[in-house]
């Protein structure tokens, strides 16, 4: 990923593209994942599995419900994968020499930067993500009921103010520096391992290897950062972030940062993959508009 073949520069939103086409298809584990998430013990009874989770947004919400803030999720990668995709792609023309690769600790750098102003750009669609996400989950006097994501953020904006866009910015930039660490420089490392075995080469079944090891290494690193997130954000708590955090570990232990990991694994993974799947396609479409061009 990210070599410039021929000296061929790719477009600033061929990450972005690509992360929107795999959220398209991911859309109902990403929902899942925020329900388990955000999921309270009812009586003495065991919290829903994932599978569970499935069938009660299904009973309650129908078809549709399995897209509850698909538009949020789709702005989110607009403004959060555009941007850290493109931030790492032009930092890593800078550093690289010609015919060298770059050290993996350059690449967990250029990436962690990346992903952290990516996350920034991202928070307000994030945000609301989330919240459309959990919506159906809360009782009807809690529902925030937006129609889309541009009307989320109006609403927030009006009813919370304008710094409510960025509110979990610090844990969101975190888990955003570390997710573009442990995804894209992973990609690139494992990527560059398989092709020089001599047993790959630079085609869909090394895309999907070397994805697929990345999405593994992303949900292990990125898990219980992402529940901290979707707690902050979702969270009706006017007492503060703290008061949140100390008040959940109290009731359900430190257990709880590890809720839905196995549905993140699930969810993350075929994220991951169909996102560079998607983004080495465009690259081979763009080249190949660009050789028959000269």
């Amino acid at each position: 990923m990210g070599e410039q073949k021929r000296g061929i520069r790719y477009p600033f939103w061929f990450g972005g593209a690509s992360s929107m086409w795999a959220a398209v298809f991911t859309h109902p584990l990403d929902l899942n994942k925020v329900r388990l998430q955000t999921a309270k013990k009812v009586g003495n009874g065991p919290k829903p599995g994932m599978v569970d989770t499935f069938k009660l947004i299904y009973r309650n919400e129908g078809f549709r419900g399995l897209y509850s803030g698909l538009t949020a999720s789709l702005l989110r990668q607009a403004t959060y994968s555009t941007t850290r995709f493109g931030v790492y792609e032009e930092l890593k023309s800078i550093v690289k020499k010609p015919n060298k690769e770059l050290p993996l600790p350059m690449l967990i750098a250029l990436s962690s930067t990346s992903g952290f102003l990516g996350s920034i750009a991202g928070n307000p669609a994030d945000i609301i993500n989330v919240r459309m996400q959990q919506d159906g989950a809360l009782s009807p006097e809690k529902r925030r009921n937006y129609k889309n994501a541009i009307d989320g953020l109006i609403k927030m904006v009006r009813q919370e103010g304008v710094t409510s866009l960025f509110r979990g910015v610090g844990p969101n930039s975190g888990r955003g520096a570390l997710m573009t660490a442990s995804q894209l420089a992973s990609y690139d490392e494992f990527k560059m391992l398989l092709l020089r075995s001599g047993m790959f080469e630079d085609n869909l079944v090394t895309h999907f290897t070397a994805s697929t090891m990345a999405g593994g290494v992303a949900t292990l690193i990125c898990s219980p950062v992402d529940v901290v997130k979707t707690k902050i954000m979702s969270s009706h708590d006017p007492a503060g972030i703290m008061h949140l955090l100390r008040e959940t570990t109290k009731r359900e232990g430190f257990r709880w940062v590890f809720k839905g990991l196995l549905p993140s694994f699930i969810r993350l993974g075929p994220h991951t993959v169909l996102t560079f799947v998607f983004l080495e396609q465009h690259k081979t479409i763009w080249r190949a508009i660009y050789s028959s061009d000269e």
